[in-house]
């Protein structure tokens, strides 16, 4: 069984070697672990730091593509380097590495796919008031979304076994903490949830630049999630919001008129028609885009199958910048 640690970074000189201290090289129910780093194109030492400090493998982004498809990224190479199980853990040492032990064995005794790391957000100092209520807002929101029972669905602290890796496509490429459990509810994934201790504060969070910003931008990650994956649920509903109001408002305007009054009321007919043409054209699109999510599922099973069978390249066209040429892709690092 092999083990390997992903850590996406992006200018992460500072604090990297701290992280990769504390990184476990034997753990229980594993005969190998790995090092991965994801260099999401950094312009300080992120990669003599990586070198220097012992990482097996290092995938490099020519330039910044953000946190997701870093992410992303890291699952394609671990794949592609035969990995069993996935931890995904990050650059600034927030999270305990002597709980990774309890992150995998979920997997290891078949009890689950995805293991969620959860932070004890009430007891976290460097945690603000606003921030502890979003996160635990959020995460609500993600539990309702995607019928889970994740506690923190923020947490970038998780494991992954190969068949779930193997199947995860983010689209997101702001983060992919939403999408994944988002994703893995939809498609009927085991995801369990198993508490951890987290370090203290070496940087501010930079994906959380603002409350406002963070919270709009999660909301939008949801949003699209559930019209990829819901859609007919999505456009149907839109649809009949207008053509139960298109429809309420034809029969207030028929009785005014059945009554003798309909003279005054033309604007109620005008308006029922315009919704009820628009709720029907909705119930066209939540059709079509159904159709469109099938056939989106069907390209899913092909790819699943194409990676089980015929393994992948370390790094796929989208997750990179064109210019190959500037630095090399992979480093396998031998020490």
């Amino acid at each position: 069984m092999k083990l390997i640690i992903q850590i996406p970074c992006y200018n992460e000189a500072e604090t990297l070697a701290i992280a990769l201290i504390a990184l476990p090289r034997k753990v229980i129910g594993f005969d190998q672990v790995e090092w991965l780093i994801i260099d999401d194109g950094s312009n300080d030492d992120t990669i003599a730091v990586a070198r220097k400090n012992g990482v097996d493998h290092i995938v490099h982004h020519t330039r910044n593509q953000g946190l997701a498809r870093a992410f992303m990224t890291g699952i394609e190479a671990c794949l592609h380097l035969n990995a069993d199980v996935i931890v995904n853990t990050d650059a600034d040492n927030q999270y305990n590495a002597d709980d990774i032990p309890a992150l995998t064995a979920p997997i290891l005794y078949k009890q689950a796919d995805i293991v969620v790391g959860a932070r004890p957000i009430a007891t976290i100092e460097h945690f603000s008031p606003w921030k502890k209520i979003l996160q635990k807002l959020g995460s609500w929101v993600v539990r309702i979304a995607s019928k889970t029972d994740i506690p923190d669905a923020a947490s970038g602290f998780r494991a992954f076994s190969r068949t779930a890796a193997q199947s995860l496509t983010v689209f997101s490429s702001y983060t992919y903490t939403l999408e994944t459990i988002i994703q893995a509810g939809q498609k009927n994934m085991s995801i369990t949830s198993v508490p951890i201790r987290v370090n203290e504060d070496l940087r501010p969070s930079r994906l959380v630049k603002s409350i406002s910003s963070y919270v709009s931008r999660s909301m939008v990650t949801i949003v699209r999630i559930f019209v990829i994956y819901r859609p007919f649920r999505f456009f149907g509903s839109i649809g009949a919001v207008l053509f139960g109001a298109g429809t309420l408002i034809g029969l207030r305007f028929l009785w005014k008129y059945l009554g003798g009054d309909g003279n005054g009321h033309i604007q109620s007919l005008i308006l029922a028609a315009v919704l009820l043409v628009m709720g029907f054209q909705t119930f066209l699109v939540a059709f079509l885009a159904d159709l469109l999510a099938a056939n989106r599922k069907l390209i899913e099973d092909v790819r699943f199958r194409l990676r089980d069978d015929q393994g992948i390249n370390p790094i796929l066209d989208r997750s990179i910048d064109h210019d190959r040429e500037a630095t090399p892709l992979f480093d396998d690092i031998v020490n």
